[in-house]
């Protein structure tokens, strides 16, 4: 298993947008095959910060969901929606593995 952990810069103005963006991915994750483990948006700390994790069974299955994705209507425009709000000011995306034992 791999994850994807996310970490967004986002405009602190425009929270709510970015909660719509978010809401548009997570049921997208799930369509191509991973496990969405949500979004999670400022509450205390940093108003700008926001950060998301994502799972699928390998590397593979996460490269074929980017090609997949890509192609498909409703991903394409969840991109959009960001793009017009301008919700999102920067991200970071890294690949991480679990330890359960």
């Amino acid at each position: 298993m791999i994850s994807c952990y996310l970490v967004y810069t986002i405009d602190p103005y425009k929270l709510e947008e970015f909660e719509t963006y978010a809401r548009k991915w997570i049921p997208l994750v799930n369509k191509f095959g991973g496990m969405h483990h949500g979004y999670f948006l400022p509450h205390e700390g940093a108003n700008n910060i926001a950060t998301a994790i994502f799972s699928f069974d390998s590397l593979t299955a996460y490269e074929k969901y980017r090609i997949d994705s890509a192609k498909d209507e409703d991903c394409q425009a969840a991109y959009q929606y960001a793009i017009d709000t301008r919700c999102i000011i920067s991200y970071e995306r890294s690949f991480m593995r679990p330890v359960f034992k």
